[in-house]
């Protein structure tokens, strides 16, 4: 019962960071398909930044999700 609710933990987490790795913005964007080179240094605030850590967090909880078993055999 644990390894299923485990399994199922990991695909959630795995879907959600796919999510938030594919909605944080790029810096290179379209432009760089026209000459622009785009290189310039922005904080991150707001929203992106929520992501931003957000998306470490999740990595760490699939990280630890992957690992428990590991120690429970």
């Amino acid at each position: 019962m644990f390894t299923s609710a485990l399994e199922i933990a990991q695909l959630v987490l795995a879907v959600l960071v796919i999510v938030t790795i594919l909605m944080q913005q790029q810096g290179s964007g379209l432009g760089s398909a026209f000459g622009s080179e785009g290189n310039f240094y922005r904080s991150k605030r707001g929203l992106e930044k929520i992501l931003f850590y957000g998306t470490i967090v999740l990595i760490f909880l699939f990280i630890v999700s992957v690992i428990i078993p590991l120690f429970l055999v």
